[in-house]
C-alpha cells in the first residue's frame, strides 16, 4: 500500500457497476474527474479499461469519513493500523503494468482499504485479496458489499504465503514490500503471468514487474517507489 475525453465502457462485470448519480450527490465528481486528468492520464496512463475502471470506483468511500475530502489529493491517506491507501497514480501505474485481462484469475497481497482490489474487479473475473489486520480485512469488506462488488474473496491472513488453494494466478499485485519476492508467490504464478511489486527496505524501495516465462523469471524495474513493509513471515 503506498503514496474528458472519451473512456471505453467498461467489462459487462454487472455486479461491480455503480451508480454514477448517486456519487455524484456525494460531490466528488469534479474531484475524480480533476485526479484522472492531472494526476494518472498527464502521466502517462493511457489504458481506456484502466481509465474507466479508476472512473468507476468512488475513491472517497475507501478512507475514513474524517479525511474524505483529501481523498482524490495525489497522495497517499491513513487508514489506520500504520496502513495508508496508495496514491491515485501509483494505483493506476501498478494496474496498467500488469494489464489484467477479463478472463484472468488476479492474487492481490495486501488488501488495506480494498481500493486496488476494486480496480481490479473491473477489469477481471475474479480477484483473491489477502490482509493481514483483522480489522482492515472486515472493512475492505464492508467496503466493497457497500458499493456492489461481488467478484473480491478476501481472507485475513499472511500474504507472503499466497493463497494456494485458487493458484495459479495470472496476475499478482503486492501493495506492500518484502526484501525479496516471497517464493510462494513465484510458484503460484502461471506461466506467462506477471507480478509487480515493491521490493526492499526502510519505506524506500523499487517497484518491478516480473514475468513468468517457460519457468523463467523476467523482471523489469519500473520506478523508486515508497510503500510500507510486509509484515508476517516476510519480517522473520
Amino acid at each position: 500500500m503506498n503514496r474528458l475525453f472519451k473512456l471505453f465502457l467498461l467489462p459487462f462485470f454487472a455486479a461491480c457497476s455503480f451508480n454514477e448519480q448517486n456519487d455524484s450527490a456525494n460531490g466528488f465528481k469534479n474531484e475524480l474527474t480533476t485526479m484522472l486528468k492531472s494526476q494518472i492520464i498527464s502521466r502517462g496512463i493511457t489504458n481506456q479499461r484502466v481509465l474507466a475502471a479508476i472512473k468507476s470506483v468512488p475513491r472517497h468511500k475507501f478512507v475514513p469519513k474524517e479525511i474524505q475530502e483529501f481523498a482524490y489529493e495525489d497522495r497517499p491517506l491513513p487508514i489506520g493500523f500504520n496502513q495508508t491507501i496508495s496514491q491515485p497514480f501509483i494505483v493506476a501505474a501498478m494496474t496498467q503494468a500488469i494489464a489484467p485481462q477479463p478472463h484472468e484469475k488476479i492474487l492481490e497481497i495486501g488488501t488495506g482499504s480494498g481500493y486496488q482490489a476494486a480496480i481490479l474487479a473491473q477489469l477481471s473475473t475474479n480477484v483473491y485479496s489477502i490482509e493481514i489486520i483483522p480489522e482492515l480485512a472486515d472493512r475492505a469488506k464492508k467496503t466493497l458489499n457497500e458499493i456492489g462488488i461481488t467478484n473480491v474473496y478476501i481472507k485475513c491472513d499472511d500474504g507472503f504465503n499466497g493463497w494456494k488453494e485458487y493458484a495459479p494466478f495470472d496476475a499478482i499485485i503486492v501493495t506492500c514490500a518484502p526484501d525479496a519476492i516471497p517464493q510462494p508467490l513465484i510458484n503460484q504464478l502461471a506461466d506467462n503471468g506477471r507480478i509487480i511489486i515493491p521490493v526492499g527496505g526502510n519505506y524506500g524501495q523499487e517497484l518491478i514487474k516480473v514475468t513468468k516465462k517457460d519457468g523463467k523469471l523476467i523482471s523489469e524495474k519500473l520506478m523508486n517507489v515508497i510503500f510500507v513493509p510486509m509484515t508476517g513471515k516476510a519480517q522473520k
